[in-house]
This record gives structure tokens, C-alpha cells and sequence, in this order.
């Protein structure tokens, strides 16, 4: 009885996203209302003793994970939000792009931007830098839509090909069924799926864009800062490697660096508006992300998902890995992978590679499968749950693509 109860609050927990422009509540502050409540069933169900207390340790545990999600998403959208509204971001775009290029030219360079940068980064750094893009050129609602969709996209394709790209591409690694040289080969499939999603979109995109002229004058800490939040990337990478540090402790270093630069390099009122940016970060994207893994973190503890790897077990490595792909669009990629990699299913390097594709792309399916969708939500006003549902077949061709690529390459030259 209480599992069915839970099972119905994480549904209306969907539903109450899926008709947020109909109901006009907040995903975030639904989320978290069923996230909350459904932990506290868990509770009240469990009474006293030793059950009680082996909840509270799986509420800690799903705690921890979100704080350091938190905690990492603060820092990453501070520097971001500085560099923004200084106007570096729009200066390097005007640096990289032309000033004025062809929509579908637009597309295809904006789209292997992020497939890049997210090969080298986490994937909320490189939603949030590719976003910033988008406000440098004139747009209009319906094309910033589909470039986002499309930044989602790539963004989750560029992290399967490098362990710093993506956390599932990197447990699937540590679990030594992958070598960084089979990994790299994934890096060809991710493209020609991105390009594919690319040019299905900017088929009926014509005419020219141009970028916004920049007025805004900054200063040599500007550029320094800019420098500081660079060099934090490519530590968290080389750290995270060479160490095993986790990347919000080297994102929290960098930001800790940011401030004092600014301490030393700005009068005390100017470095308050430094503090400023980080009230600056849209605490909405927070709250949603909370309920998000508050209601991930109940089906984990209900055992949902290792009802999910049972079932994966029953059909053939190929078919359950492309399905499983689709499941991570609906369920958080990371407890699904980590449940997979406990229940350690036999497959051979080819199935391995599938699945590590699979999982890493297969959340872009839905607007709120990955961290990248979630976040690009926040961000785009005109991307909805609702809205993203038109573009599902363009991403489930593009997807699937990519899923046989992976395959015909990785039995080609890894079996």
C-alpha cells in the first residue's frame, strides 16, 4: 500500500510539471512538496527501531548527494553569472563566431561548441557557457527554443566520450569494464548524431542572425577572473583524475579564488557587488533539482530500481541498454547506472560501450532527464515540459543513430 502511495506522488510529481503552464505552480515548489512528502510516509511507515534508523541513513545519504550537487551548482552559475553580466561570454562568442552567420550555420557551430566543451566539463558548466551564447544573437522564441533543445543534446553526447564529461561515463570506467581508448571511440557516433540533430532542425531555418553589439567596458580582474574560472575546469578534470577530488571542492577553491582576487583588486563597496552575484543564481533551478532527487532517492529506497534491473536482465544486453537509455529520460542516469553496476550484469566491451552511450544520451529525451534539460528549463522561458515533447522524434531519430553507430563501431573494433 505505501509503495503504490509513493509510486502516485512521484506521478504527480511528473504531472504537476507537464501542466505547469496550465496549473501556473512552480515545478520547483511541486517537486519539492512531493519529494518532502514522500519521504515523510517513509518515515512514518517505518515507526521506531532499527527501520526508522536505516531511513534516516538512506535520507542523509540522498542529502549528501544533494548538497554536493547544490554546493557545485552555486559556484559553477556564480562565475557564470559574473562573467555574463561583465559581458565576457558575449565577448567570446564574438570571438569564436562571426558577427553575422547563416541560421543553420548557427546551428551546426553552437552545436559542436557544446558537444566540445562538455567533453572537457561538467555538463551543467557547459549548459550554462553554451546558453550564454544564445543571448549574444537575435532570436526569436521559437529558434531559442530549438537551439536549446539542441544544446541539451549535445551537451549530454559530448560527456560519453571522456571520463571528465559525464559521472556515469566515468562509474562505468572505475568499474573496469571500459578502456579510455574504447571510450574515446564514442566521441564519433556522439558527433554524427549531433550533426544529424542539427541539420533535422535547421531545415526550415533560413535567413541570417547577427550578434548583439557589446557596450560594456571591463577591467583587467574581469579577465582575470574569466582566467581563474578556465584554470578551475581544467583542475577539476586533472584533480578529479590524478586524486579522485571530488569537482565541487575544486569549484568551491576556484570560487573561494574569485573572491579574494576581487577583495584585492576592488574597493570594499565594489567587492560587495561581487557577493551580489551570487544571490544572482536562480534558486529555482536549486529547488527543482532538490524535489528531482528527493523523489529519485525515494524510488531508490523502495527498490524501484532494482526492480528495473531485474528487468534488464531478462532480454537481450543490445535491446535492454537502448531501453535503459529511455529510462534515464524518466529516471535520475546516475542511481539507474550505479543499480545496473551493482547487480553486475555479464556483457562483453561492445553491450558495455552501448550502455555507456545509452545512459549518457538517452536523458535528453525528455526536458527533465538530465541535468542539462534542467537546467536549461530554468533558463529558457520558452522551454517547457510541453514544449519540449514536439521535438522527441528528432531526438529519438538522433538518439538512435547514434545507439547503432555505437554498436557497429564497438563490434567492429572492440569484440
Amino acid at each position: 500500500m505505501l509503495y503504490t502511495f509513493l509510486i502516485i506522488l512521484a506521478v504527480l510529481a511528473l504531472l504537476s510539471i507537464i501542466f505547469e503552464e496550465v496549473t501556473h505552480l512552480n515545478k520547483a515548489k511541486t517537486t519539492l512538496f512531493f519529494g518532502c512528502v514522500s519521504w515523510l510516509a517513509l518515515f512514518m511507515h517505518a515507526g521506531d527501531g532499527e527501520h526508522s534508523k536505516l531511513v534516516a541513513e538512506s535520507l542523509n545519504e540522498n542529502l549528501l548527494e544533494i548538497a554536493t550537487l547544490w554546493l557545485f551548482l552555486m559556484s559553477t552559475m556564480t562565475f557564470v553569472a559574473y562573467l555574463n553580466a561583465k559581458g565576457m561570454i558575449q565577448i567570446m562568442v564574438q570571438k569564436i563566431f562571426p558577427q553575422r552567420v547563416t541560421v543553420r550555420m548557427l546551428m551546426i557551430q553552437v552545436a559542436f561548441f557544446s558537444l566540445l566543451l562538455s567533453a572537457f566539463c561538467d555538463n551543467v558548466t557547459a549548459t550554462l557557457v553554451s546558453l550564454g551564447l544564445l543571448t549574444t544573437f537575435k532570436l526569436d522564441k521559437q529558434m531559442r527554443r530549438r537551439m536549446a533543445v539542441l544544446i541539451i543534446f549535445a551537451v549530454n553526447s559530448g560527456g560519453v566520450a571522456l571520463i571528465t564529461g559525464d559521472v556515469t561515463t566515468l562509474m562505468i570506467f572505475l568499474s573496469g569494464h571500459v578502456h579510455i581508448s574504447e571510450l574515446l571511440a564514442l566521441f564519433v557516433p556522439a558527433s554524427v548524431s549531433v550533426l544529424l540533430l542539427a541539420v533535422l532542425f535547421s531545415m526550415n531555418a533560413n535567413g541570417e542572425v547577427s550578434t548583439s553589439p557589446i557596450k560594456r567596458s571591463y577591467q583587467k580582474v574581469d579577465v582575470a577572473i574569466a582566467i581563474i574560472f578556465f584554470c578551475t575546469i581544467i583542475m577539476t578534470m586533472v584533480l578529479n583524475v590524478l586524486f579522485g577530488i571530488p569537482p565541487v571542492l575544486t569549484f568551491l577553491s576556484g570560487l573561494s579564488i574569485m573572491f579574494l582576487v576581487g577583495h584585492t583588486a576592488r574597493s570594499d563597496k565594489e567587492e560587495i557587488k561581487i557577493l551580489e552575484y551570487i544571490r544572482q543564481v536562480e534558486y529555482d533551478t536549486l529547488l527543482f533539482f532538490l524535489g528531482i532527487l528527493l523523489l529519485v532517492g525515494m524510488l531508490k529506497e523502495i527498490g524501484t530500481l532494482n526492480m528495473l534491473t531485474e528487468v534488464y536482465a531478462m532480454f537481450d544486453p543490445n535491446i535492454s541498454n537502448f531501453v535503459t537509455g529511455m529510462g534515464s529520460a524518466l529516471i535520475d542516469n546516475v542511481p539507474l547506472t550505479a543499480a545496473l553496476l551493482k547487480a553486475e550484469p555479464v556483457l562483453n566491451t561492445p553491450e558495455w560501450l552501448g550502455l555507456t552511450y545509452a545512459v549518457g544520451v538517452g536523458g535528453s529525451l525528455l526536458v527533465i532527464g538530465s541535468a542539462s534539460g534542467i537546467v536549461a528549463m530554468s533558463k529558457v522561458k520558452e522551454l517547457t515540459f510541453v514544449s519540449y515533447l514536439k521535438y522527441v522524434p528528432s531526438l529519438l531519430l538522433s538518439y538512435s543513430v547514434g545507439y547503432a553507430l555505437t554498436l557497429f563501431m564497438a563490434y567492429e573494433f572492440f569484440n
